[in-house]
């Protein structure tokens, strides 16, 4: 799957940012809910695993995340509930086992059938949706270590697998919050970092959204609020999608708060 190929391309950025950093800037503390970078490559290393177990046989998954979800219904956060599993494993020890299982699982995702169902934490999905909501993931995390360290990403169009993803989840976001599904989805039309134009759905002069891929993609990974990008969005579904849009699993999670977000320029 080139998804798979995207996917180990976009942690290469992460990772080329990280690799030659002191062990101190992994401690730092990002935008992102006081995550350190360490919690950052901690969690994606993780969810990585996950994707590899999943691959394995169902029960395999279940046998991995049953420890994480009993302390997830206990209350603790997603970066409480791996603290065990890390075992202390963190600095460069733990980015280089990031860097190897993201290796690992592009291998594994580049020769298995695209439409082979994987259970994961939510509902199960495709491989194909599986190593794509990966590709998300690391992007959209990667966002805080990016901002924290006062680096801007160098965007690619394989930034389309996310558009997709954001599209696709247009009905997730309003069920997911109980509100009433639209009769109609947006206009959606984007430019993709290579100037190359995308678009979805019916052309609709009252209802959509226009802009950068790039900026999309921030608003429906949560990483900026909507009102700190330049989208162009009219309409009420349009305007209350991207209120509240999240294009993962789990429960409502609402985007960062206006200006809380952004580049810092001195990198500590």
């Amino acid at each position: 799957m080139q998804q798979a190929y995207d996917f180990l391309k976009e942690s290469k950025l992460l990772y080329d940012l990280l690799k030659n950093r002191d062990k101190s800037d992994l401690d730092l503390i990002t935008q992102f809910k006081n995550w350190s970078i360490n919690d950052v490559i901690g969690h994606l290393y993780l969810f990585n695993v996950a994707a590899m177990k999943t691959v394995d046989s169902p029960k395999s998954f279940d046998d991995f995340f049953a420890p994480f979800f009993k302390l997830l219904q206990k209350g603790q956060s997603m970066v409480q509930a791996q603290v065990p599993w890390l075992n202390g494993l963190s600095g460069h020890m733990l980015l280089n086992k990031w860097w190897n299982s993201c290796v690992e699982l592009e291998n594994i995702y580049s020769v298995i059938d695209p439409k082979l169902r994987v259970k994961w934490a939510g509902p199960e999905m495709s491989a194909k949706s599986s190593i794509t909501a990966r590709q998300m993931e690391t992007w959209s995390h990667g966002h805080e270590v990016f901002d924290r360290l006062g680096k801007k990403r160098i965007e690619g169009d394989h930034i389309k697998n996310i558009v997709h993803l954001g599209v696709s989840t247009f009905e997730w976001t309003f069920m997911n919050r109980k509100i009433q599904l639209p009769k109609s989805k947006p206009f959606i039309f984007l430019k993709l970092p290579s100037g190359k134009e995308i678009s979805y759905n019916d052309q609709n002069n009252n209802n959509f959204i226009k802009g950068s891929a790039v900026e999309f993609c921030q608003v429906v990974t949560q990483v900026r609020n909507i009102s700190d990008t330049s989208l162009n969005v009219k309409g009420n579904n349009s305007t209350t999608w991207m209120r509240y849009a999240q294009c993962f699993a789990g429960k409502p999670e609402n985007p960062p708060k206006k200006g809380s977000r952004y580049i810092c320029y001195t990198s500590k």
